[in-house]
């Protein structure tokens, strides 16, 4: 089994809609690098064009 972490040591971003920072979650462990949003409320709520077509979804809660 893995080693614990304490939540201030996990890896953060900011979200690209709202700005605010979220943390990693084990649910985005395979593709963290394509992670850009903090909510499915965000990831709906982005900008047109924010994204590139095809990029895939799924990316968040």
């Amino acid at each position: 089994m893995g080693r614990m972490r304490r939540k201030g040591d996990l890896p953060t971003k900011t979200c690209a809609t709202c700005g605010r920072p979220f943390a990693w979650r084990k649910k985005w462990a395979d593709h963290w690098d394509e992670v850009r949003y903090c909510s499915e409320r965000c990831r709906r709520s982005r900008p047109p064009g924010a994204d590139t077509p095809g990029a895939g979804s799924g990316d968040t809660d």
